[in-house]
């Protein structure tokens, strides 16, 4: 669900639970989706963590009800060694002292997409203003291809990319009519992984950001757009690197 092989960038995290069976279960989960996971039994070592230069996370998830330290007092020591987005876990109501420190909160037991959608929402995999720094192709990918097969078949894999690409933007003007966020981002999720194949960058971060960001409607519009751009510079390149014969 969340994975773009080496076209995304995963964020690290911090696990902190003292239950041995939560904490080893969301670590195996989040480590086959492929983030990064260090984890911490207790807040104390957390901290030791960080200091000794063991991890440096991008996202810590804490559980709310610890023995030693724990609520506010571990948040304000984390935020003093890292600038990680930070989450409490709690089989029951969070003080609204915690829920103003941290920045979400998620209630045991959650399922593992959850965990995944509350991640993607804060950490989308880019973000429209550095989408220009992406190449449109992906110059190993299209070195390998080209190493594989003929001209006219690498340009068949693109074309057929770019066909592609058209019946999207039409399915997903018409899901932005309807407010079908769910469509907008299977959709999405569909942009991304078959441009990713190809190495089509720009497209494939595109479709990842609708993947991720779905269901903020009054974003989508703007991502249409980012998604017309990208397609047609796939187009221009296409032509550029495989003239049409005839």
């Amino acid at each position: 669900m969340l994975g773009m092989g080496t076209t995304r960038e995963l964020p690290s995290i911090l696990i902190i639970d003292d239950d041995m069976v939560s904490r080893e279960v969301m670590a195996t989960v989040l480590t086959m989706t492929g983030y990064t996971i260090h984890t911490a039994a207790q807040g104390e070592l957390a901290l030791a963590l960080i200091d000794e230069g063991g991890c440096s996370p991008e996202v810590i998830l804490m559980d709310a009800q610890m023995p030693g330290l724990k609520g506010t007092g571990l948040v304000r020591e984390l935020r003093a060694r890292s600038k990680a987005a930070i989450y409490a876990m709690s089989g029951s109501d969070v003080s609204e002292d915690l829920k103003k420190a941290v920045d979400g909160y998620l209630f045991k037991p959650f399922n593992p997409q959850a965990l995944q959608q509350l991640i993607e929402k804060h950490h989308a995999p880019a973000s429209i203003a550095n989408l220009q720094d992406a190449p449109v192709i992906k110059a190993e990918t299209l070195a390998q291809l080209r190493a594989m097969m003929s001209p006219a078949a690498v340009r068949e894999i693109y074309a057929a990319v770019v066909n592609d690409l058209n019946k999207r933007e039409a399915a997903l003007q018409q899901s932005l009519a309807a407010g079908d966020s769910g469509a907008i981002k299977m959709i999405g999720h569909a942009i991304k992984g078959g441009a990713s194949m190809a190495g089509a960058m720009q497209v494939s971060q595109v479709g990842a950001l609708l993947e991720a960001g779905g269901d903020q409607l009054d974003n989508v519009p703007a991502l249409l757009d980012q998604l017309k751009v990208a397609g047609d510079k796939l187009r221009r390149m296409l032509d550029a690197e495989f003239p049409p014969k005839g």
